[in-house]
């Protein structure tokens, strides 16, 4: 996949000449600025990200440009390599993160030493590419540590090698995008990377916290409507034995398709539906079945339907919402159905497949009437056993993490974040609270673990959020930056977090600082 769009932008480029459009570039919204979205009068689809839009920003010339010396462009204002044309831009950038801090009490040094480069095209406003690739070295504090050791992951990064002599990893992250837009009513977009559907800090129906993976996305808009539908494959690291006997082949892969149907229903409200299934590969003897084309029908609904019949696919269902409350406050929320049955979940008998999540939150922008200063709060709740199957090969994870929320399941979740901007000064604080069920040891499932199977459910009823062993966890975390170059988010940056996790079987707290000079807007979920 990732060759393929590499092939194919390279085609698009060197047809530039052809190109008869006159616009800006187009480029991705981020979490950083997809702000605006929200504070504008009309009402957006704002769900789907990355959602692509016309950067207005950029202009062929730049009024100050003979004021200033080559050296002091590239380092504030400009792409590292421009190429500036009446119908195409290309912009190259070389992409550091550069980090050294302490943990545990200054008791472990921990770095990140990051190498890497970006190239972003666009031919008018119908093409737009972007390729990213990062080599890393990093020795992490003593939680991500374990985590990545037990998965076999680092967060959203990739797999591991170990690297000064088992003390630290190394690891490598790549993406791409190739977005294809004929006209207004539809957008073709060929990628390796990530999705998110919400409008919250984190999603319950699909997150961005995974390590990429290919897909193809198909969306399009109709007046107050945009419908999206998307197909990817992900990957089984659990699989170890079959990946071992099927080395040619790889880990062992698993395909999703996923429909989003996003209302504006008036300038306040927006209402989405939401629909997804999982299929294996192949089975754990090895019987290929592939891409399953019948899963092609890009109707909303129609294999959640056939699943009810007896379909032995992996389905869930969701909605998710959001009204403008004022204008500058906006409230959002989300429903995610894995397993659904009327009488059980009015039963209140705890019954174990009634697994749902939900989430509630709001955004606020200029609290206080000071510019710039923004709030978001949220609460998320995942019910036991939700997102996980009889097997890894059909549960609602990649690569060793969750395709939703990085907590698993059998939670319940309260986060606060507040941002400042001002000129080029960026600071951010986030407070999170959780309190979820962990499992006494590796053979009982109470429903947290997403990987293990819930037929080793050990309850019929009497399952609630936070069964199991009672686990308390706070995360809080402070940054300051000052951002060099706003082209690629090139920061000078320090960050002070702490953690702390208490129950009857473990107890831990970690104090927690860095500083570093850090580029791009990937943003990584470590508060777990």
């Amino acid at each position: 996949m990732k060759h393929l769009i590499w092939m194919v932008a390279m085609l698009l480029l060197c047809s530039a000449a052809n190109a008869q459009e006159k616009l800006p570039v187009i480029v991705p919204y981020h979490s950083q600025n997809i702000r605006e979205l929200y504070m504008d009068s009309s009402n957006h689809h704002t769900a789907f990200k990355p959602a692509l839009h016309e950067d207005t920003s950029v202009m062929y010339t730049h009024s100050d440009t003979t004021k200033r010396s080559l050296f002091h462009r590239k380092l504030f204002n400009e792409h590292l390599l421009e190429f500036r044309n009446k119908d195409y831009n290309v912009f190259i950038d070389f992409l550091p993160d550069f980090q050294i801090g302490k943990s545990r009490n200054g008791s472990r040094t921990t770095w990140i030493n990051t190498r890497g480069a970006s190239i972003q095209a666009n031919i008018g406003t119908k093409f737009y590419f972007e390729s990213y690739f990062y080599e890393n070295q990093g020795k992490f504090p003593e939680y991500l540590d374990l985590y990545i050791r037990k998965n076999q992951v680092v967060p959203g990064q990739g797999g591991i090698k170990d690297y000064s002599n088992g003390k630290a990893f190394d690891y490598n992250y790549a993406s791409a995008l190739l977005s294809y837009t004929p006209n207004k009513y539809l957008n073709v977009t060929a990628g390796y990377g990530t999705n998110f559907i919400g409008d919250g800090y984190r999603s319950l129906i699909l997150s961005d916290i995974q390590f990429s993976y290919p897909y193809l996305k198909l969306t399009g808009n109709l007046g107050n409507v945009q419908y999206t539908a998307m197909w990817a494959q992900f990957m089984d690291k659990h699989s170890r034995d079959f990946a071992t006997a099927y080395e040619d082949l790889g880990y062992y892969k698993k395909w999703g398709v996923f429909h989003f149907l996003d209302w504006n229903v008036n300038k306040k409200l927006t209402i989405g539906l939401f629909d997804a299934v999982i299929w294996p590969d192949a089975d754990s003897s090895g019987r290929k079945r592939g891409f399953d084309w019948s899963y092609m029908n890009p109707i909303i609904f129609l294999r959640s339907a056939e699943f009810s019949e007896g379909s032995s696919d992996n389905a869930l269902v969701g909605m998710n919402a959001k009204f403008k409350l004022f204008p500058k406050t906006t409230i959002y929320g989300q429903l995610v159905l894995d397993e659904f049955k009327l009488k059980e979940v009015f039963g209140g008998k705890g019954w174990w497949a009634n697994k749902q999540s939900w989430q509630l939150g709001f955004r606020s922008f200029d609290i206080f009437k000071v510019k710039n200063l923004d709030l978001q709060g949220e609460y998320n709740a995942v019910r036991p056993y939700t997102y996980s199957y009889k097997s890894t090969m059909i549960n609602y994870e990649h690569y060793n993490q969750s395709l939703a929320h990085p907590l698993g399941a059998n939670f319940q979740e309260l986060l606060g974040i507040a941002t400042y901007r001002y000129k080029r000064w960026y600071g951010r604080g986030e407070v999170m609270y959780s309190k979820y069920g962990d499992d006494p040891d590796l053979k009982t499932n109470y429903g947290h673990d997403i990987s293990k199977p819930y037929t080793t459910h050990p309850n019929e009823y009497g399952n609630w959020i936070g069964q199991g062993v009672k686990t308390n966890l706070l995360y809080a975390q402070g940054t300051i930056a000052y951002v060099v170059n706003p082209k690629y988010n090139l920061r000078l940056e320090a960050s002070l977090a702490a953690r702390k996790l208490s129950n009857d079987i473990d107890k831990s707290t970690d104090l927690i600082f860095s500083f570093g000079l850090r580029s791009t807007f990937r943003q990584f979920y470590y508060d777990f």
